[in-house]
């Protein structure tokens, strides 16, 4: 259970990577992509968000290990367009709070919801994620490669939490269930401290 552990662990490492590869200062299009790269990987809520994402779509199995994980790439998408044309979501902040609470404690819980509520939710979630994604585009990025910079960072962070899911499993079904339950429990929790702190 350690190696699986230490596996998935150097899994979501090997994600940060990238962000730090491309701290260094660029213009243009490249601005664009480093900068929206990084963001999704610079806050903890979003990290903690985007792996339960993978591991949801992980516990759920069949067409929602894919399902899952596409739709929050594409509403997120979306999502960055309002935030970019500056239209207005209300409380993106606590509603990035709650994905963190709500997508932990669904992993934490192994609830296994209906394809379609399991859409509507990582949906609802997706849109907050990707408004702060479109709101804070820096003014010299280019948006298309900033868009494909976050989308890009979000889908490899949904990776990582499926990765997480099926190295955990190969743990064996007792242990792995135990690890990946706790890893949510810990995301929920994190997530009710940083809601505390927007309320």
């Amino acid at each position: 259970m350690k190696s699986a552990l230490k596996s998935g662990l150097l899994a979501l490492a090997a994600i940060a990577l990238p962000a730090a590869a491309s701290a260094h200062p660029a213009i243009g299009e490249a601005a664009g992509f480093s900068h929206g790269f990084a963001h999704p990987i610079s806050g903890l809520d979003h990290i903690l968000a985007m792996v339960m994402v993978g591991v949801f779509a992980f516990q759920l199995g069949g067409r929602a290990t894919w399902l899952v994980p596409a739709t929050f790439v594409l509403v997120m998408a979306l999502g960055g367009a309002l935030g970019v044309a500056g239209i207005n979501v209300p409380f993106v902040e606590i509603g990035i709070a709650l994905s963190v609470v709500v997508l932990g404690a669904v992993v934490a819980f192994n609830v296994k919801a209906p394809l379609a509520a399991a859409l509507g939710v990582v949906g609802l979630f997706a849109i907050f994620h990707g408004h702060a994604h479109g709101a804070e585009m820096p003014e010299n990025a280019t948006g298309a490669a900033y868009a494909a910079g976050f989308m890009i960072a979000t889908a490899l962070l949904h990776v990582a939490g499926l990765a997480l899911g099926y190295v955990v499993g190969r743990a064996g079904e007792r242990q792995g269930a135990f690890v990946t339950r706790a890893a949510g429990g810990i995301a929920a929790l994190s997530g009710i401290v940083i809601l505390a702190g927007l309320i």
